[in-house]
């Protein structure tokens, strides 16, 4: 069963979710979403993916809801800057703040916070200098980014490292 499914919680995600996205429970259906669960589920298996180990996750829930909170007051920033764009033009540009975190699957979640966070989006990642490159909407307020991203590592680093 492994051979043919080598991650099967993955898999059996994959077809839930595909069901669910064509709302069907359709024979054709169904056996289209076996076949990406299994086909995903091997192209996974070639990826390799570091297994990271959580040191402290006590600690992912709160930085969960630090997330949230953030992501909530940031939807109500770009709010404000969309509904101002006529009188006053956002103030977008381009920020870098140097990064020491290690384990790639961090690395990963942070890039998935930053990418989730309304007027942010993750650009580059300069692993032999370790310097993020991401893009802000609203540039009124630099260091303010640069400590929420240290924040973030901060906390990251805590859990998985």
């Amino acid at each position: 069963m492994r051979t043919w499914f080598p991650y099967p919680l993955l898999s059996i995600a994959l077809l839930v979710m595909w069901l669910l996205l064509n709302q069907s429970l359709a024979p054709g259906s169904i056996l289209i979403g076996l076949v990406l669960g299994m086909v995903l589920g091997w192209v996974t298996l070639k990826l390799h993916p570091t297994r990271s180990h959580l040191h402290r996750i006590e600690r992912a829930a709160g930085f969960a809801l630090q997330v949230i909170a953030d992501i909530v007051r940031s939807n109500i920033a770009v709010a404000s800057i969309i509904l101002r764009a006529r009188r006053v033009p956002a103030d977008a540009g381009f920020l870098s703040v140097g990064l020491d975190l290690e384990d790639e699957n961090a690395l990963a979640l942070l890039a998935c916070i930053m990418t989730a966070t309304p007027g942010t989006a993750w650009l580059e990642y300069d692993r032999r200098q370790k310097i993020l490159l991401f893009h802000v909407l609203d540039m009124q307020n630099e260091e303010l980014w640069r400590r929420t991203v240290k924040r973030y590592e901060a906390a990251l680093k805590e859990i998985f490292q």
